[in-house]
């Protein structure tokens, strides 16, 4: 059992934050007591606003004294529970840690604080030439959330994930020491990899303080092309053949008609085409808008025969605001068209991707269950939202789990993982226990246990004890 807060450890917490960076119950916005999608909401006891490694240090360590659970938070942008704090205690809202600290353009690193949003490292690198390719689709996300979950997003098929993008942490550990994992180095094999451990570990071995990013010199161009094709079948069998072409895809999205009009709905805005019932959205990047052209007769050549009706080239202002925020208006325009729902994030090996939507689809009928899907095509990973259709609680509930039991059980027989990208929090759990070896599961366990003897960081996510 954990401590509850009394009025010693809130002396001791303002003794370290002033007035204006703590908050207790009656204070606390409603926002930290939920992310986006779980629906579980839980405020911790008090709230605290971090400004230094040293301040968190400081709340580790005296957490670990009293045995006080502990939670940091970003923008609460998360879809699984990651950031609630389910055990309530102390939360650290990392959102005023938000500096950037050192751009090295001869290394191509970039150095900042775990507050920082998405958008911001954006802009502030491509103004310099540069480019930090991870793109989730959530662009408000702060880089830490991004870290914590090993955001992936649009540009994964050509680029990678967020691990393939951190060289090194800064990050507080459950006991409070100050640690640091890799750096600017480009190669490291020195012993255990822990700064991979880091990344992904939403938040449950220790607190992101500050991060050092790699970065990409910027492609001079980009051009997207929407294809309509006549069935999901044949979009969906189209990609593992143009990922077979000499010219990787920098993006390669799946979308439904249905999806489509949801987010034409949410917005208030017209699509370029919404006569097909699946369409892929393709990005290419290069040095010039010829380069890049010489791949669309490639990419005729792979779609039309597979049922693909049309190249749409997205060049125009007027069709790239039409396009891209819709993509991105996605799950927020699901979102708006249900009064819940919950969702899964499989990623599937790429050569599975067509059966594996099909199957998705054969849930509808067998579960008599209300099921959209998008995704990223070119790296098996698929967003499929379950909608609530009923409203009794109990069949809800008796649906929901007998649709993601099937989804997750497909998965894992075709050679797929529960998280893409999402992770696991605490909405998850029960999924990637089932799905993994016992032996793997047990191997997590004592990782957490290594780094968090006393489970004060984070409990009950993405593992738990029996």
């Amino acid at each position: 059992m954990y401590k509850k807060l009394d009025e010693n450890d809130l002396d001791f917490l303002r003794g370290i934050f002033p007035p204006d960076r703590i908050f207790t119950r009656d204070e606390i916005n409603p926002d930290y007591s939920h992310d986006e999608l779980s629906g579980v909401l839980r405020y911790p006891d008090v709230l605290v606003e971090a400004l230094t490694a040293l301040e968190v240090s400081a709340v580790m360590k005296y957490a670990g004294k009293e045995n006080i659970p502990v939670v940091a938070r970003g923008s609460g942008t998360g879809l699984v529970g990651a950031c609630v704090p389910v055990c309530g205690g102390i939360m650290i809202s990392m959102l005023k840690m938000n500096r950037i600290l050192e751009l090295d353009e001869d290394n191509l690193a970039l150095t900042v604080e775990p507050g920082v949003l998405l958008m911001e490292i954006s802009a502030y690198v491509e103004q310099k030439g540069l480019f930090y390719p991870p793109d989730p689709g959530e662009k408000s996300a702060t880089i830490g959330g991004n870290i914590a979950t090993n955001a992936g997003g649009m540009r994964a098929v050509k680029y990678g994930v967020t691990k393939d993008y951190v060289r090194g942490l800064e990050a507080v550990l459950p006991g409070g020491e100050i640690v640091e994992f890799g750096g600017k180095v480009v190669k490291n094999s020195s012993g255990y990899n822990l700064l991979g451990l880091m990344v992904g570990s939403e938040g449950t071995l220790g607190i992101i303080t500050k991060a050092v990013l790699k970065l990409l010199p910027l492609p001079n161009k980009s051009i997207s092309l929407l294809i309509p094709f006549d069935n999901v079948t044949g979009a969906i069998n189209a990609v593992p053949e143009l990922k077979k072409t000499k010219v990787t895809p920098t993006a390669v999205e799946f979308m439904e008609q249905d999806v489509i009009l949801d987010a034409e709905k949410y917005l208030g805005r017209k699509f370029p085409d919404k006569s097909s019932d699946a369409y892929l959205l393709l990005t290419y990047d290069g040095q010039t808008k010829e380069d890049i052209e010489r791949n669309f007769d490639v990419v005729a050549q792979v779609c039309f025969p597979r049922g693909g009706r049309d190249l749409l080239i997205i060049d125009t202002d007027e069709r790239k605001e039409s396009v891209w925020p819709a993509r991105g208006a996605f799950l927020e325009a699901i979102k708006a068209s249900a009064d819940e729902l919950d969702e899964c994030d499989v990623v599937v090996p790429v050569s599975h991707v067509a059966r594996y939507v099909e199957y998705t689809y054969s849930l509808r009928e067998k579960h008599a269950a209300s099921i959209k899907c998008f995704g990223h095509a070119g790296d098996g990973n698929l967003h499929i939202y379950v909608l609530r259709d009923d409203p009794n609680d109990e069949v809800w509930n008796e649906k929901l789990g007998a649709v993601f039991s099937d989804l997750y059980e497909k998965a894992a027989e075709w050679g797929g993982k529960v998280s893409g990208e999402h992770g696991i929090g605490l909405a998850k759990i029960q999924y990637i226990r089932s799905s993994e070896p016992p032996a793997v599961w047990e191997l997590m366990k004592c990782i957490k246990k290594a780094f968090d003897p006393a489970n004060i960081l984070n409990p009950d996510k993405v593992v738990v004890f029996d």
